[in-house]
């Protein structure tokens, strides 16, 4: 298999066979090396008369291309510098098209030993040295996060040129902030923007500021206390201040947020805390009071659509430090992912990603096919010439679906999107609009919503906002729980539906709904919760309670329909409470 592999690169057999028995004949990476090695040493001790060293086919090795909709090749100069390196003249200088009559050339008059950056080319790997620079094992999404303010992408409203933030950052003021907006929206890009544009423009030799980042998921007290001890001897050395970043702060408990009061009132810090739920449930109000709620919103298509593009057409840090390799991404793989993360560009980036590695590796597995074939032709011989069509990797829309798998929903069964979703639903019923009813239900079931919770919520609906206007509503709504019981998901998403659909198209009345908020107001603030039961209400069982006058005075309705009697206590009398006709009023 060496041998052939050898043979295909245009080296001749004695050659080949001479570096395989020299390097131990495991390795083609290695015999191609030794004859690299070989070739340019000997072909100092050659005359001019001599016939040049042996051209290899080294081009099969580099992809050449069209130019696609968006192209992530490697970092042009340092490509460059590999090339002059390994000895080749590369006479095409277009770095994304390369026709096939334009080839890379091994000059004999420059023939020198291959460098292991230009053979880790040939294993599709970066050097040693590149890979701990560009940390290429990051996430695509951490790898771009805006590195200033003027970087961040959405989010108009916060970092727009007379926004608070811009003028805090030009006057070196930062205020003691907390984001809160959903995943993936740039809560924490924006908090490490706002550090590194504040540094930028006060152009000193100490930065004014040092960005410390905690997680409440991982870190406690003691951490949160040791990054203060840290930044009080900064301020007191340099005049440097720190801002402490904490994400998720709203996993802290009472007692770790009480923590960060008194030094954010002293100055010892900056605190920038990030929250994907309501700030008003989650923290504490002594820490609100301290500090500026900023609300993220989900970031627009066509916002994700630009940072999509940009982490595509980065060289030094995008897309292609994921798969070190050529890649095209057309228009429409941008837009349905930018269409289908649900304002997260978190999401976004990772379905990027994943869908150019399956592309890749798709193309790996093409090109192998294809060499092998070429292997077995009767000459053994690569015809690179009569290649059909251009050498790169394309992102499809297969492969973007592939990526998300499922569109994504934010939805979170325990936080302020279940409460908004569920709102919703009961909204659009009480508004007699059944098909946004149906929606909101379907958007809850996608998510994962539990369906006896949304068949509690309907019993409640049927009496509060339907009651007595259609009483069966409250008999369809316990059936559909009943039900729902029963079957479970996904059999009983079909008898939700119909239960929302009536209860939407059925008649409304609140009026015993306010009737009861009614009476629970009076007897929270009126004398008449102290007042006892009169005594002709009272139950007469025993003798004694008769002689107290308990039941006195009773009048026994079914023998004397046309007496009237008072039943609420005397403070009460003529109060009336529910709002609906007399049933013994004829219309």
């Amino acid at each position: 298999m060496e041998m052939q592999q050898l043979l295909s690169m245009g080296f001749p057999d004695e050659l080949a066979a001479e570096a395989l028995a020299a390097t131990g004949g495991k390795s083609t990476i290695k015999a191609t090396e030794w004859i690299l090695n070989h070739k340019a040493t000997s072909s100092n001790h050659v005359s001019d008369s001599n016939p040049s060293p042996v051209q290899p086919k080294l081009d099969r090795f580099f992809p050449f291309q069209s130019k696609p909709s968006f192209t992530v090749t490697a970092s042009s100069q340092a490509i460059q510098q590999e090339q002059e390196d390994a000895g080749l003249d590369l006479e095409e200088s277009t770095p994304n098209v390369n026709p096939p009559s334009k080839r890379l050339k091994l000059s004999p008059s420059n023939t020198k030993p291959a460098s292991p950056v230009f053979l880790n080319h040939f294993r599709g790997h970066k050097s040693a040295d590149n890979a701990s620079k560009s940390k290429p094992h990051e996430p695509l999404y951490e790898r771009m996060r805006p590195r200033t303010i003027d970087d961040v992408i959405g989010q108009d409203h916060l970092v727009a040129s007379n926004s608070l933030l811009r003028s805090a950052i030009e006057r070196g003021r930062l205020p003691s902030i907390i984001f809160w907006g959903p995943p993936g929206t740039g809560k924490t890009s924006i908090a490490k923007a706002i550090v590194n544009s504040t540094n930028s423009s006060q152009k000193q030799q100490c930065p004014s500021y040092r960005f410390v980042s905690l997680s409440a998921v991982t870190s406690g007290v003691k951490d949160v206390r040791d990054a203060v001890d840290e930044a009080r001897k900064l301020r007191a050395k340099c005049n440097q201040r720190t801002v402490l970043f904490v994400d998720e702060v709203h996993r802290f408990n009472k007692s770790q947020q009480d923590s960060f009061l008194p030094v954010i009132e002293d100055g010892s810090i900056v605190f920038v805390g990030a929250t994907t739920e309501n700030p008003s449930f989650h923290l504490i109000t002594p820490l609100l009071s301290r500090c500026l709620v900023l609300t993220l919103n989900p970031l627009k298509p066509h916002h994700v659509e630009m940072i999509l593009k940009r982490a595509v057409n980065n060289l030094d840090k995008g897309l292609g430090k994921s798969i070190g390799l050529q890649v095209d991404v057309p228009e429409d793989v941008i837009s349905f992912i930018a269409n289908n993360c649900d304002g997260d560009a978190r999401v976004a980036l990772n379905a990027l990603e994943i869908a150019a590695v399956t592309a890749a590796a798709r193309s790996q597995d093409n090109k192998k096919s294809e060499d092998v074939k070429e292997t077995d032709s009767l000459d053994g011989q690569i015809n690179q010439e009569n290649r059909a069509g251009p050498s790169f990797n394309i992102v499809t829309l297969d492969d973007a679906k592939e990526a998300l798998q499922c569109k994504h929903l934010a939805y979170d069964k325990a936080g302020e999107e279940h409460y908004n979703l569920i709102s919703a639903l009961h909204k659009s019923m009480r508004g007699s609009d059944a098909n946004a009813a149906i929606y909101w239900l379907a958007r809850m079931l996608e998510g994962g919503e539990e369906p006896l919770y949304i068949a509690r919520r309907l019993i409640r609906f049927a009496s509060e906002d339907i009651g007595l206007a259609d009483p069966s509503a409250l008999n369809q709504a316990v059936s559909c729980y009943q039900a729902c019981h029963f079957l479970g998901m996904p059999e009983c998403n079909v008898i939700l539906a119909q239960c929302v659909a009536y209860l939407a198209l059925a008649p409304k009345s609140i009026a015993v709904y306010r009737a009861m908020q009614a009476a629970q107001k009076v007897i929270r603030e009126s004398v008449g919760q102290n007042e006892g039961v009169p005594l002709h209400l009272r139950n007469a069982p025993t003798k004694l309670m008769k002689e107290l006058g308990y039941g006195k005075g009773y009048i026994y309705t079914p023998d004397n329909p046309s007496l009237t009697q008072d039943y609420l206590p005397p403070s009460l009398n003529g109060y009336k409470f529910l709002d609906w006709p007399d049933r013994n009023t004829s219309n």
